[in-house]
């Protein structure tokens, strides 16, 4: 039996669904729900073998819910938006299905659910995530999680931001919050006017500089107004030079 969770905002979506699983003697439905917040929640109680996922929900969106998750179920992406990298969906999802489809489609796309689930490991969702974010352009906010909390944080309210190993630590006004990504990522996706890589370690919203000190020949340090203090590297002094006109 394939165990499945429906995450969609709109009801009428997730009884259409429902309808096609309830024919199907390999499906059952154990859960769901109408955001990602209760998705996640719901993925990490019932540990199902697949889902069936909306994109654009309130709170956060179903690429965001992914992000969350340690472990990764299958998944069939739902969406009425046919510009959220239909490509990467047919190279690394099961499959999806473009709002409003038909009995047909969804069959197909359920056969091959069956087909993938007792062959592989859910891994092609990791690559995705990975394709997308690379086709992101500038983010404007970040999701984290700290075990059942979900906390979304605009960028502006991040001070800066620190390697830790494969994750990275965001110091903002809230406190400090650990993600799992890369310093690239964030490097090539926070609003360039605002963030600068000082160093390879460090990431500064420059709003937050208080004082810069020359340390050697070619390096600063670098007082933020949250009182912490760090260091440039050679090649991160150059950004910051270039990023602030000097």
């Amino acid at each position: 039996m394939i165990r499945c969770i429906l995450i969609d905002d709109e009801q009428p979506a997730r009884e259409l669904v429902k309808k096609h699983l309830s024919t199907q003697a390999d499906f059952e439905v154990i859960a769901e729900c109408n955001n990602g917040f209760d998705g996640f929640k719901a993925i990490k109680d019932h540990d199902p073998d697949l889902i069936f996922l909306d994109i654009q929900m309130p709170k956060i969106t179903g690429f965001e819910m992914l992000e969350l998750l340690d472990k990764r179920p299958h998944v069939i992406f739902i969406t009425a938006y046919d510009q959220f990298a239909i490509k990467a969906f047919e190279l690394n999802a099961i499959d999806y299905l473009l709002k409003p489809y038909t009995p047909e489609r969804i069959f197909k796309a359920l056969e091959k659910a069956k087909e993938r689930i007792h062959s592989q490991t859910p891994q092609e969702v990791n690559k995705l995530l990975d394709d997308v974010r690379e086709k992101e352009t500038t983010i404007d906010r970040v999701v984290v999680k700290d075990r059942s909390k979900i906390d979304i944080i605009p960028v502006d309210e991040i001070w800066y931001i620190q390697a830790e190993d494969d994750y990275v630590m965001l110091y903002t006004k809230r406190g400090r919050f650990l993600k799992k990504a890369t310093m690239h990522y964030f490097e090539d996706h926070l609003p360039p006017k605002s963030f600068v890589r000082i160093h390879r370690s460090y990431i500064i919203h420059t709003d937050q500089i208080k004082r810069m000190e020359r340390y050697e020949k070619e390096t600063f340090i670098i007082e933020l107004k949250c009182n912490e203090t760090v260091k440039t590297s050679k090649t991160g002094a150059k950004r910051l030079k270039e990023s602030l006109g000097m």
